[in-house]
């Protein structure tokens, strides 16, 4: 589990709840609880956010996708490339036909798709066409769910402000009564506050994460096109290795010069 996900989530929380009990005791909470301001705010929000899906199955599948925040990838850009200077390697010494037994033993579906297609002898611009192909769709699968939560982001503080409007107006109709007006006005201004919280405690971290997640996820892809292609062009592993440090921050490139790195196979 992704613990850093985890933790700021709940310490927002727990920050927010101080801030109401920290003067008054937890007896306050029940001045930011209200029935009706909920149902309007996240009500509303979320059922906007449902008619511009093509489907309650696909709206669904889009909530369903805050669990990716939680889950721990496994995404290292130096693992990468140094498992693809070891298959340039074995491809330099043992031919092109040998990493197919490799490919056969991998959990990585992606590098396995583009091992196998070179040993099949694909043609270089197919197999780049192919992986580009898939990378466009995992892309775009990232980004529905991306949008999801920035659209929900955006829908919270519009409906939370709806919410006030109406408890504004239901308070403005009972202004001869000079009482209530102060308890009105607390109640529809919890609407404001439930619509921000929605955006900036949920939905904005859980879009930025995606994306985090998404940008690693497909940088890693990147690597292996440019790592498999230039394997297939019979590229010197030296010279693979060399082009592929171009996709890690300086720090990292040292990191890598710390390992095996590739071997000069004539």
């Amino acid at each position: 589990m992704d613990i850093a996900s985890l933790v700021g989530l709940l310490m927002a929380a727990v920050l927010v709840v101080y801030g109401i009990v920290a003067k008054d005791g937890f007896g306050a909470m029940m001045g930011f609880l209200d029935f009706q301001s909920a149902l309007i705010t996240f009500g509303g929000a979320f059922m906007g956010i449902m008619v511009t899906q093509t489907s309650i199955p696909v709206f669904v599948q889009r909530l369903k996708s805050i669990s990716l925040i939680f889950k721990v990838h496994a995404i290292n850009e130096l693992e990468t490339i140094q498992t693809v200077i070891k298959l340039s390697n074995v491809a330099r010494k043992d031919g092109l036909l040998q990493l197919e037994e490799m490919a056969n033993g991998m959990d990585d579906a992606f590098m396995k798709k583009g091992l196998l297609l070179i040993v099949d002898g694909t043609d270089p611009e197919l197999v780049r066409s192919i992986l580009e192909t898939e990378l466009s769709s995992i892309e775009e699968r990232h980004k529905a769910n991306i949008g999801f939560w920035e659209a929900l982001a955006a829908a919270g503080p519009a409906w939370g402000m709806i919410g006030t409007l109406i408890g504004l107006i239901n308070m403005l109709g009972k202004l001869q009564d000079m009482a209530t007006v102060g308890p009105n006005m607390a109640i529809a201004l919890i609407t404001t506050l439930y619509g921000s919280m929605l955006a900036n405690w949920i939905c904005t971290p859980v879009a930025n994460k995606l994306k985090e997640n998404d940008g690693a996820e497909l940088k890693q892809k990147e690597i292996l096109v440019e790592g498999l292609l230039s394997i297939q062009a019979g590229e010197n592993p030296r010279v693979i290795e060399e082009k592929l440090k171009s996709f890690l921050a300086p720090n990292r490139r040292e990191e890598l010069n710390a390992g095996e790195g590739g071997e000069d196979v004539g």
